[in-house]
């Protein structure tokens, strides 16, 4: 016979929620300019007229903020060529992959999804009473696509594919995707993760909008937060089929992206001739970061995201805590490596010099 709880508890499934572990700022250094490379932020100031467009937003904080995101779906829908029916707005795109499990998951419904991936997939799983089936990558820091399409089961509802995957670098290519998504059921959602597709530069580049016209089940997610520079303000958005867009909008928090986003979102997007050039900037950095690596013995994974992955296994604490003596942080996974963001020009001779002297 069961006890009567004596205080209120959390249902299961959120007392297993992992904990987020978000990339640390930099101590002082005295004599040092320190830099925080553990976040993938972009390093650039706000794009010109993004401030004034905020502002203006600011100056109206009394008033709520366009639920429906009316502007900033047309200007989405403009730039991309899909109609508003197929839109989502959220706070960042994760917000998106909590949503859409909410949306099609019920409890004990399977989540395939490559690991080592974005660490708040676990979470948002979790969150949503879902299982983990979690595919290990292939040495290379790829995707093992056909081992995931194996791990697909009648209980799997969602696949994820994060390409570029964070936090290891590689992307799928497109001739990858359509053979994989040939093999997952037409009930089975998957979901893009597109949050660095900007800095991608490969042969054979995944098209995130072809790929969801061609499908009634792909979710394409994309953010602001990195190649635009507005991770402060928390807005993504996601691209589908217009009944699962509409799910997605449904189960949407109320006035979630703050007016202040909205603005700085469109302003953004108006900007995009001054955004790919300082996106050029950084791919041109991150390759003279990882030829740099290379010269001095490491090989590091395929970079297509605006950061590098170091398999450091169980050196990964001893290399972070060495990167934090030299002034800059990095974004550690204990036991597995460690994530260094592209960052300031003068961050990647420092990140060099710490390689090379850490050893491979």
């Amino acid at each position: 016979m069961s006890q009567t709880p004596t205080s209120p508890s959390p249902r299961r499934n959120v007392l297993e929620i992992p904990t987020y572990v978000a990339g640390k700022p930099p101590a002082p250094r005295p004599g040092l300019t320190s830099y925080k490379l553990s976040s993938n932020e972009n390093p650039y100031p706000p794009l010109p007229g993004v401030i004034e467009a905020a502002l203006a937003a600011v100056e109206q904080m009394n008033r709520y903020p366009d639920m429906g995101n009316s502007a900033l779906y047309d200007a989405l829908a403009a730039k991309l060529g899909v109609p508003v029916s197929d839109l989502a707005a959220a706070t960042g795109s994760v917000a998106l992959i909590y949503q859409l499990l909410q949306t099609f998951c019920d409890p004990g419904d399977e989540v395939v999804y490559a690991w080592r991936s974005f660490e708040a997939y676990p979470i948002a799983v979790a969150a949503a009473a879902a299982t983990s089936v979690r595919v290990p990558l292939r040495d290379d820091g790829h995707h093992d696509l056909s081992a995931m399409s194996a791990a697909v089961t009648e209980r799997t509802r969602v696949v994820i594919v994060c390409t570029p995957n964070n936090p290891t670098g590689p992307s799928v290519t497109q001739g990858e995707l359509d053979a994989f998504i040939a093999t997952i059921p037409s009930h089975v959602v998957v979901v893009l993760d597109e949050a660095y597709l900007e800095f991608v530069r490969m042969d054979d580049a995944v098209d995130g909008v072809a790929t969801y016209r061609a499908h009634e089940n792909v979710i394409v997610t994309r953010t602001f937060s990195k190649a635009y520079g507005l991770a402060g303000f928390r807005v993504g958005y996601a691209i589908a089929p217009a009944p699962l867009a509409g799910a997605l909008r449904a189960v949407s928090l109320p006035f979630g992206v703050s007016g202040v986003a909205q603005a700085a979102a469109i302003a953004s997007l108006k900007a995009e001739p001054e955004l790919l050039a300082r996106v050029d900037n950084l791919v041109a950095r991150r390759a003279e970061l990882v030829g740099g690596l290379r010269d001095v013995g490491w090989q590091v994974p395929d970079a297509q995201g605006n950061f590098v992955w170091f398999a450091l296994g169980e050196r990964t604490g001893e290399f972070a805590a060495a990167a934090e003596e030299i002034g800059i942080t990095v974004r550690p996974f204990a036991g597995e490596g460690a994530r260094v963001t592209i960052g300031e020009p003068e961050s990647i001779e420092r990140v060099i010099e710490l390689a090379r002297r850490f050893g491979h």
